[in-house]
């Protein structure tokens, strides 16, 4: 007893799992207990039983495990979390408890599994019951089969899925035990319940006796079919309308479930395929060529026998399929052609759609065969047709069928029509598009007049079908040429078809089109909502939707006596009338003075004529207008040979007006349309006639009008007519759209056009090619190749205009009674391709129209010979073919989709072994893809999947050969084509990791881009997870890539449930990827008409808000926009008025009401439920639609439904006016606003993922307001609603669009009002992350703009660390973002000063050296900011109360100020400066209106003001009078050169222009060149420093016009390519000036900004040019040397690769010309530049170089001298003072191999692994030593001075220590306090204090930055420098040097290397031409400064936005004063 009670204390789930049974009894009724007693199925309680649910079941003990049992099946019932543990509980039931005698353990085991089923894990049990019937035990195989029995009897067959099921089923017949055989019995019984007859093939191999009882049991079962009697929970709904018809007793939907109940399983699903290939007799091929007809015979009956297997295996039946075709197209034996035929049905049946392949092949030869007139082959030929039809879609057969449709043969017509009947009936609306129907309804309808009766007969038979498939409607436009008689008849054949799935819609023509319309959706039309029909129905729409129940009501209600008429509505045709009868008929209509006045002799009666006319028009009923007649009178005559202007206008404009409000036929407007065409190119009467043309064009269709009008045209000879009319047709065009345009007929009047002498015709025809561009694209440019080249290129040119523009959207349609519109607009909406004109995108219009130009058959030219020279063994032969087939194709230029058996013989040569030939044969392909248009669709299987097998090649450019071929032929064909069967999975099983990778990137490209895919795409699932775990990491990579993109489209669910079909290991790899893939899954593209947005304005989406309430499409009637709703319909017809009227009043009622619910606290309790996470936190990369379903849900309970239907509408239109109404609420209902704030806020936020710019900016002019609103409410954002919101708005920092950037840069100043600015930092913080540069630079400007304001303590969480992050970004690579780091780095030092140091922490020498110089720059100007031109920026600069808030930016390049500037715009009413918060602002407007009079002022003192208003005159600075000793020196000649020379160098773009084409025509002139000769250097210096200014300030100013730059570039380029092509002249270039000249050219050269500049391609060519020329002609030594040292310079300044790659180029150029040049050259100075190379970069620190072209080029240069002048070479060193300083002599001694006694390298011979000299060996151990020491003085207190003094010292002793060894462990605070000590010691000893610099030109070269190098350079050098200069001529007189050197210093100094040239003279007038300049520049600068001390403008461009500021203040200060007195 003692153990009892033990146990009997501890809780229940410890008792379940307890030892002692006694103890688990008692657990498991308690437990059970327990579960019945828990309400709340999420309870936490059930949790702590999940993982016992198994012991529950398989106890030891049998009476505890029947109460377990029971308290599982409570558990699964209740528990929500149940499920998780179902596959180890099903498990345990099966092999634990279906072998237990008792009857109860059973039976409840059973109930548990089915349980299961019922909590939708139906899969997971019905697997682990098909596992237990391969237990041994009997016992357990008989349970699992009952269950599974139970389980199909109540869930039904749509639960159970019986493929597995009934595979297993023959096995378990042949069972030893009867108990089995028995049970099996007894469930084949059930499964044919529900699937009939598709159980018995998989049942045919069965013992016979079994099957005969099986089929007496199927016999008694009752015919109708069986229902689901249990359901899912997820199936509540069906569950309770079965219990409801259970109670009536009723059986109201047996049609329904019957239909759905066959439909569900297909007995081929249940076939296990057969594989036949291999079991074909091996001399099939060789007998089915045999003479003897009996041997063929054989070999067919052989493989007939094989194919009637019901499914095959998959494989390669191209043979065979060609060998019966073969025998079908060609043999005389009508037995054999019946027998093959029954072959191609049976394997067509038994591949499916495998077999869709072969289609395109056999098809053309079976439609020929019909030819035969025996009826058993015609019956074989038409089973075989039929069954090849099932394969594949009537699209890729229409081509086939159409080329046999003329055929002579009436038999082969009368069976293609019989064929197309029978095919009819397989399809739907969706898969019968009007793009095929038209063609073969064309076709038809000529059959129909055929004289063969049989014909006739199957052509009404296929009408009648295509009729009753798609609707009368859909077919009528195509019979419009067929007689009533002929149409009755096509109609009677509808009414006797019978469809396949007839019972569920069908009734024939219009009697049956209603229930068609109610309960059958059509496929590509968004279903109906449940509330749709009934509401359509009230307002008498329904009754006449014919096949298109759900298209937009208001049209239908727009015409109040519409009749039933649908046929005759499409277009309103009359017979022509007489003259007398037109007379009677105008009588009625028109005052009698009219008529007699019509054709009277004066002028004047004839105008009063006209104008009773026009009055009597106006007023006419539409329905009345007798059109024709009173055409016919104005065509009367003097008709249209009127001679008075006016008359003649008002005729016009009569005719326009008929056409416009009646009904007006093709007749009436043959009569006008000559006159029209007449007056077209009159000049008075030109503008009514096109206005005519146009009013035609929209009563009889544009196509139609303008056939005729171009026709008319061009048969008179008027060229005015003929141009004016081109231009009509032109804008026509645009305004209609491009549908039905006959393509063709306009090509041809185009090309007449072109040839035509008249330049006005050529010119029109031209504009309407470019009109035509926007729709057909590129390809209509091959119809025009064969024109005159001079043609061409204005052709050209107009398309390159079009280039890149969208189609606009069409504003005119074709007048059409509401009915027609209605059905007809959703089917061009079906078509998807924005039929209606442009709706679609370009892309798909241009492919329908490129179906409307004539193709070439090139199968004929596909001759044997081609082929067999295509598979010749010898490759030339092969190649020969190739490059004929590409000639036929290229010659062709559109061809059809025959190209005879070239698929297969190219097919071959994509697995040439020939690489080249691969490669050709996918040239081929590409090349075809274009002409054959979509009709590659049908070789996709033949020849673009060996195309992927291609991507698998070993050779990289193969591949890319191959992805080009495979984008270029989906472009043509689509994705469905590629992603249909398994053939891309079987791809993917191939086991290369080229291939995969390649086809998965390419899967992950263009799956995102898919709306739908087929169900295919599965197969390719279990490859992709083999994919993820692959050898190779780039395989496995991409297939993660992809995963995401597959699961767009798959679903999770779907990609979980196969994953879970892999191995455990791989399962959770896969399935942890699975969760990553569905955070970042991207959305399904939105639908096309939207995505085009082509349809926009004009028909807001049809396809999916079709069904939507009348309601929705009378949004804001106010709007004047409404009326385009339909394309202008509703609003030109004039008796629409009433209906509508009536039906918005009653919307007006519903939307009368407030737009948003105020529900108290609502608001919080969604902040609640989210930071308990009931919901989803608002927090994702893109939308899903979880999120979406999530914010709909929010909004339904305080958003009015109607707003809520707008905003998630999908036409984006509708969107924009529900935010239009949002707006003009906004005041009225401010509180209700802010209580819905968080969720108004959260639409937008997905606003920001769409990409449509119209609703964007609709969104941000609501922000905006929303903010401004929120401010004067004094609201203050939460955290919920910022956290939602914030970071999204940064997202649209970085939009492209400026107008974006400055709303969004508006609404971040405005938030900071409502939301503190230190929570609005983290998030710009977060922004500066982003991927997108001008993301991270606006976040920058932000943040700057946000420390300006409001100082440091914005800074989160640190500023330090904040500081640091943005510095961060300096080094970055963009341009844009680099200046805003800096200047908001700039902005913290004007707040915090040399402080900022400290807080960004360690920075890069480079970054560090331009902050240094933007802070210099910045800190200088401040005082004297020039004022901006916008008033209030300038006032924002200019307040007193802290100057340093404010700095100069330089405007282009670097000035966040545009930040502040558009935020003021976007703000106008905002105050003078954005720090200032608003209560302490003055608000002058209030003080003005102020009345009273508070305190009294004192008198003013009177200033006069005027003056400062006076414009400033500054006085050109004169350029000869700066330096009057600088002519003294020169004769006439040379002042005025060096006076041009000067010029070059003018900040003035022009002046610049000016001198340099004076210089060029000096230099063009050979005899004049040589007075240059002594200037060569001035005029480069003054050239490359022009070419600076452009690089730095004008290229970046954006106020500069980049052609006048061009222009100055081109101006430069030319002038040096003259000079440099004299050879006497460009050897006077000295070294220092070339070095600077190329380091400019190269920079140039560089500049990424030259791309998007016109002509800057062309610039970068000359440059290339001018480069090869300057070291072709200049001095070699110099140019040798000027390479060295920029070599040296850029490497020691870390320019970018690019740069050094350049400059090692030209070395490695000039060192290919070494050996002409070695005679030449100064060989001492060259080594003398190398030696001071090597010295700087020894052969290690080269080497340490991350790329290693430096060293192999200096390599190359040394080894190329000693070969040329051998051991000589070193008689050469005479220049260098110290050998010893670099190994350059060790290196040439090596290379010459004369090794000589050289001072401490004797270990270094042979031994370049170490690189160390002995001196430095001897020394590394003291090093340590040495430094440590030092190290530990500056970490003491007292010695920290001193260590810092001997650390620098230590460092300019031995410049190349390292010192990272000591420095890497220490803090960043330490080793910043080093570097700045190290600084200070710098700046002190060479006397360089910091001094505030403020350059004209930025310096982007190397020379002036030299001190970045200083610590290289030894005192001695600069004093060696000074004594140069000092020998220098007529230099030290420079008077001003003292004044100006601080700030020219670096333009002044010239390049060190130019100052050790050897040659002083020219070096003289260099340095005088810099002394000039800088005077020049002085001189201005000082003037500047003078005048801004007095804050005047700085110069006279500026605006006069200050005086007119001034000038308002006076005014006000005027009236204030007024008003106090």
């Amino acid at each position: 007893m003692g153990d009892d009670s033990e146990w009997m204390k501890l809780p229940t789930d410890q008792k379940c799992e307890h030892k002692v049974w006694k103890a688990r009894l008692s657990g498991y009724e308690e437990a059970l207990k327990l579960f019945q007693r828990i309400t709340d199925e999420k309870s936490p309680e059930w949790g702590k039983y999940l993982g016992l649910m198994r012991k529950f079941v398989t106890d030891s003990n049998a009476v505890a495990q029947l109460k377990g049992l029971e308290a599982a099946l409570a558990f699964i019932e209740n528990a929500h979390v149940a499920g998780k543990a179902s596959g180890e509980v099903v498990s345990g039931v099966v092999t634990k408890v279906f072998n237990q005698p008792k009857a109860r353990a059973k039976e409840l085991g059973t109930d548990i599994c089915l349980m299961y089923m019922e909590l939708e894990k139906a899969e997971v049990v019905q697997d682990e019951l098909l596992k237990g019937l391969d237990n041994k035990n009997p016992k357990i195989v008989v349970a699992c089969i009952e269950t599974l029995r139970k389980a199909l009897s109540e869930f039904g067959s749509k639960i159970v899925t019986l493929k597995p099921v009934v595979k297993v089923l023959s096995k378990q017949f042949e069972s030893r035990e009867k108990a089995v055989r028995d049970e099996v019995k007894l469930l084949a019984v059930e499964i044919y319940k529900w699937i009939r007859d598709a159980l018995r093939p998989p049942l045919q191999n069965i013992n016979s006796l079994q099957l005969k009882e099986l089929e007496e049991e199927w016999v008694k079962l009752p015919s109708a079919p069986p229902k689901q009697t249990r359901f899912l929970r997820s199936q509540q709904d069906l569950k309770a309308k079965f219990e409801q018809q259970q109670a009536q007793g009723g059986e109201l939907s047996d049609g329904e479930d019957e239909v759905e109940t066959v439909a569900a399983v297909d007995p081929y699903e249940l076939l296990e395929a057969v594989e036949i290939l291999s079991k074909i007799p091996k001399d099939f091929y060789d007998k089915i060529e045999a003479k003897k007809w009996q041997e063929r015979k054989e070999a067919l009956e052989a493989v007939e026998a094989l194919t009637k297997n019901l499914k095959l295996e998959n494989g390669d039946y191209g043979d065979l399929v060609r060998a019966l075709k073969k025998v079908v197209g060609k043999d005389a034996n009508v037995m054999l052609v019946s027998v093959a035929a029954k072959c191609l049905a049976a394997l067509a049946s038994g591949l499916r759609k495998k077999f869709g392949t072969y289609a395109g092949q056999v098809v053309p030869t079976i439609l020929e065969k019909f030819k035969e007139k025996k009826p058993q082959v015609v019956l074989a030929l038409q089973e075989a047709i039929d069954a090849i039809f099932l394969t594949t879609t009537l699209q890729n057969l229409s081509e086939d069928i159409l080329g046999v449709m003329d055929n002579k043969n009436p038999s082969i017509k009368q069976q293609a029509a019989l064929f197309l009947a029978r095919s009819f009936r397989h399809c739907t609306q969706a898969t019968l598009p009007k793009s095929v129907l038209k063609p073969l309804c064309a076709a038809l309808t000529k059959q129909v007049n055929d004289s063969a009766l049989e014909v006739r007969d199957a052509a009404f038979d296929a009408l009648g079908t295509a009729m009753k498939v798609v609707g009368e409607k859909a077919v009528n436009p195509f019979l419009s040429d067929l007689d009533k008689l002929k149409l009755d008849k096509i109609k009677e054949s509808a009414d006797k078809v019978e469809l396949p799935g007839a019972k569920k819609g069908a009734g024939g023509g219009k009697g049956g089109e209603k229930k068609a319309a109610a309960k059958a959706p059509p496929p590509a039309e968004a279903p109906p909502k449940s509330s749709a029909p009934p509401k359509k129905t009230q307002t008498g729409a329904a009754s006449k939707s014919s096949a298109g129940p759900s298209k937009k009501a208001k049209p239908t209600s727009v015409v109040g006596g519409k009749t039933k008429k649908n046929p005759e509505s499409k277009e309103f045709t009359e017979s022509e009338l007489s003259t007398e009868v037109c007379e009677e008929r105008a009588a009625g209509v028109l005052p009698a003075s009219c008529l007699q006045q019509l054709d009277s002799a004066n002028w004047k009666e004839r105008l009063a004529s006209m104008e009773e006319f026009q009055r009597a028009v106006e007023t006419m009923d539409k329905v009345e207008m007798p059109c024709q007649a009173l055409v016919r009178m104005l065509a009367k005559k003097p008709g249209w040979k009127e001679t008075n202007f006016q008359v003649m206008q008002m005729k016009l404009h009569i005719v326009a007006l008929i056409a416009q409000r009646g009904q007006f036929s093709k007749t009436s407007a043959s009569v006008a349309l000559d006159g029209l065409v007449d007056k077209v190119g009159d000049v008075k009467c030109g503008g009514n006639a096109k206005a005519g043309l146009t009013a035609i064009g929209e009563a009889c269709s544009l196509p139609w009008t303008a056939d005729q009008v171009v026709s008319m045209a061009f048969a008179q000879k008027n060229p005015k007519n003929q141009a004016e009319t081109l231009n009509w047709l032109a804008n026509a065009m645009k305004e209609f759209g491009f549908a039905g345009i006959n393509v063709k007929g306009f090509i041809n009047n185009v090309k007449t056009a072109l040839g035509a002498t008249n330049p006005a015709i050529r010119t029109a025809a031209i504009a309407l090619l470019g009109v035509m561009f926007l729709y057909m694209g590129a390809r209509l440019r091959m119809f025009f190749e064969d024109e005159k080249p001079a043609l061409l290129t204005q052709i050209d040119a107009e398309f390159e205009k079009m280039q890149g523009q969208s189609p606009p959207a069409p504003i005119r349609f074709t007048k059409k009674s509401a009915a027609d519109e209605e059905g007809d607009e959703g089917e061009e909406q079906e078509d998807g391709g924005g039929g209606g004109g442009g709706g679609g995108g370009a892309a798909a219009a241009a492919q329908d129209i490129m179906d409307l130009l004539p193709r070439t058959d090139i199968g004929d030219k596909i001759t044997s010979d081609l082929l067999s020279k295509i598979s010749d063994k010898n490759w030339k032969i092969r190649k020969e073919g190739l490059d004929e087939t590409a000639a036929i194709i290229s010659e062709a230029k559109l061809i059809t989709a025959n190209i005879g058996d070239l698929p297969l013989a190219l097919k071959a040569r994509l697995s040439d072994s020939n690489k080249i030939l691969v490669q050709q044969t996918l040239a081929i392909l590409q090349q075809m893809s274009t002409p054959m248009g979509p009709g590659l669709k049908q070789h996709v299987k033949a020849l673009g999947f060996p195309v992927i097998t291609v991507l698998g090649d070993s050779k990289s450019n193969v591949r890319a050969a191959a992805m080009t071929t495979l984008q270029a032929w989906v472009e043509q064909t689509g994705m469905k084509e590629w992603l249909d069967g398994e053939d891309l999975s079987e791809e993917l099983k191939r086991e290369n990791p080229f291939l995969r990778q390649e086809v998965l990137g390419w899967l992950a490209e263009k799956l995102p881009t898919l709306r739908t895919v087929p169900g295919d795409l599965m197969s390719c699932v279990p490859q992709l997870y083999a994919c993820l775990e692959d050898r190779n990491g780039d395989v496995r990579k991409k297939a993660q890539d992809a995963l995401p993109t597959f699961m767009m489209h798959l679903g999770y669910e779907k990609m979980d449930k196969a994953a879970g079909k892999l191995k455990t290991a791989s399962k959770d790899q896969v399935v942890g990827m699975l969760e990553k893939a569905r955070a970042v899954m991207p959305a399904k593209p939105a639908a096309p008409a939207k995505a085009g947005g082509g349809r926009g304005s004009a028909e807001p989406s049809r396809a999916a808000s079709a069904s939507r309430q009348p309601a929705s499409e009378d949004f804001v009637e106010s709007k004047p926009e409404v009326k385009k709703v339909r394309g202008g319909a509703a609003g030109k017809k004039g008796a629409a008025g009433k209906k509508p009227a009536a039906k918005s009043q009653k919307d007006d009622e519903d939307r009368s009401g407030p737009i948003f619910v105020l529900i108290p606290n609502a608001k919080e309790q969604r902040i609640k439920e989210e930071k308990q996470l009931k919901v989803l936190k608002w927090n994702f990369t893109t939308p899903r639609d979880e999120y979406l379903e999530q914010l709909k849900t929010q909004m339904s309970t305080c958003f009015a439904k109607w707003l809520q239907d707008e905003l998630f509408h999908i036409d984006f239109q509708r969107q924009v006016k529900a935010i239009a109404v949002m707006i003009e609420r906004l005041e009225s209902e401010s509180e209700a606003t802010i209580s819905c704030l968080d969720l108004i806020l959260k639409w937008f936020t997905l606003r920001f993922f769409d990409t449509n710019t119209t609703v964007l900016m609709k969104v941000l002019e609501y922000l905006k307001l929303v903010f401004a609103m929120l401010n004067t409410e004094n609201y203050h954002l939460t955290e919920y609603e910022a956290n939602s919101f914030i970071p999204y708005l940064i997202l649209k920092v970085g939009e492209s669009k400026d107008v974006v950037r400055k709303d969004v840069r508006a609404i971040l100043a405005m938030l900071c009002k409502v939301y503190p600015a230190s929570k609005v930092f983290p998030f710009l913080m977060d922004g500066t992350k982003s991927k997108n540069s001008k993301q991270r630079a606006e976040c920058l400007e932000e943040l700057g703009c946000l420390i300006e304001g409001y100082g440091m303590n914005v800074c989160q969480p640190t500023p330090a660390k904040s500081l640091k992050e943005i510095a961060v970004h300096i080094g970055d690579r963009d341009t844009s973002v680099r200046n805003a780091a800096l200047n908001t780095v700039v902005a913290v030092y004007n707040v915090c000063g040399d402080q900022v140091y400290k807080l960004i922490g360690n920075l890069s020498e480079k970054d560090m050296s331009m902050l240094e110089e933007r802070i210099k720059r910045s800190a200088k100007k401040t005082t004297a900011a020039p004022a901006k031109p916008s008033a209030p920026e300038r006032s924002q600069r200019e307040h007193p109360t802290n100057p340093n808030t404010t700095l100069l930016r330089k405007p282009a390049q670097e000035d966040p100020n545009k930040l502040n500037q558009a935020r003021q715009n976007a703000q106008h009413s905002e105050s003078s400066h954005p720090s200032i918060p608003k209560e302490f602002q003055l608000d002058l407007d209030m003080i003005e209106m102020d009345q009273s009079r508070v305190c009294e002022l004192p008198d003013l003192v009177q200033h006069k003001l005027d003056e400062l208003l006076e414009p400033i005159m500054i006085p050109e600075p004169k350029m000869r009078s700066v330096s009057p000793h600088f002519d003294d020196l020169h004769n006439s000649t040379a002042s005025t050169i060096n006076f041009v020379i000067s010029q070059v160098a003018s900040g003035d773009i022009n002046n610049s222009i000016q001198a340099l084409a004076q210089i060029d025509e000096v230099l063009r002139q050979e005899d004049k060149a040589e007075v240059m000769s002594g200037h060569i250097d001035q005029f480069l210096i003054a050239t490359f420093m022009q070419l600076r200014l452009i690089y730095s300030t004008h290229m970046a100013d954006e106020r500069m016009d980049k052609k006048d730059i061009m222009k100055l570039y081109s101006c430069i380029i030319g002038n040096m390519l003259s000079l440099f092509s004299m050879e006497s002249l460009a050897r006077e270039a000295s070294m220092g000036v070339l070095k600077d000249l190329m380091h400019g050219v190269i920079t140039l050269m560089l500049d990424g900004r030259m791309d998007n500049m016109e002509d800057g391609m062309q610039v970068i060519r000359s440059v290339n040019l001018l480069v090869i020329r300057v070291m072709e002609k200049s001095d070699q030594t110099n140019i040798y040397s000027a390479l060295l040292v920029l070599l040296q310079d850029s490497l020691v300044t870390n320019a970018s690769p690019m740069f050094c790659e350049l400059v090692l180029k030209c070395l490695w150029r000039v060192i290919r010309f070494l050996p002409e040049t070695i005679d030449n050259i100064n060989l001492d100075r060259i080594l003398l530049d190398v030696h001071n190379f090597m010295k700087i970069f020894p052969k290690d620190k080269l080497k340490q170089l991350k790329n290693d072209v430096p060293h192999r080029t200096l390599k190359t240069l040394l080894h190329t001298l000693c070969k040329l002048k051998g051991a000589t070479i070193l008689d050469h060193l005479s220049m260098i003072e110290n050998r010893n300083e670099s190994e350059l002599e060790a290196h040439l001694r090596r290379v010459v191999k004369q090794p000589g006694n050289l001072s401490g390298l004797k270990s270094d011979r042979g031994n370049e692994k170490t690189g160390l000299r002995t001196e430095d060996r001897m020394s590394k151990a003291k090093v340590s030593d040495i430094l440590s020491e030092i190290f530990k003085k500056i970490g003491s207190k007292e010695n920290t001075k001193e260590g810092l003094t001997e650390l620098y010292e230590y460092k300019q002793k031995y410049s190349d220590a390292d010192l990272e060894p000591f420095l890497k462990n220490t803090s960043q605070f330490f080793q910043s306090y080093v570097e700045r000590g190290l600084r200070m010691i710098e700046s002190e000893r060479e006397g360089k204090a910091r001094i505030q610099t403020s350059a004209v030109i930025p310096q982007h070269g190397v020379d002036f930055s030299l001190s970045s190098n200083n610590e290289e350079l030894k005192p001695a050098v600069y004093y060696e420098r000074l004594k140069i200069l000092r020998q220098r001529q007529g230099l030290e007189n420079n008077s001003k040097q003292g004044v100006g050197g601080s700030e020219d210093e670096p333009q002044q100094r010239p390049p060190m290397s130019s100052l050790l040239s050897s040659k002083p003279p020219v070096a003289s007038s260099t340095d005088m031409l810099h002394s000039k300049l800088s005077q020049l520049k002085e001189s201005r600068e000082l003037y500047q400064q003078e005048h801004n001390t007095h804050s005047h403008s700085p110069t006279h461009t500026r605006s006069a936005s200050p005086a007119a500021n001034l000038d308002d203040l006076k005014k006000r200060l005027e009236r204030i004063k007024s008003n106090r007195q």
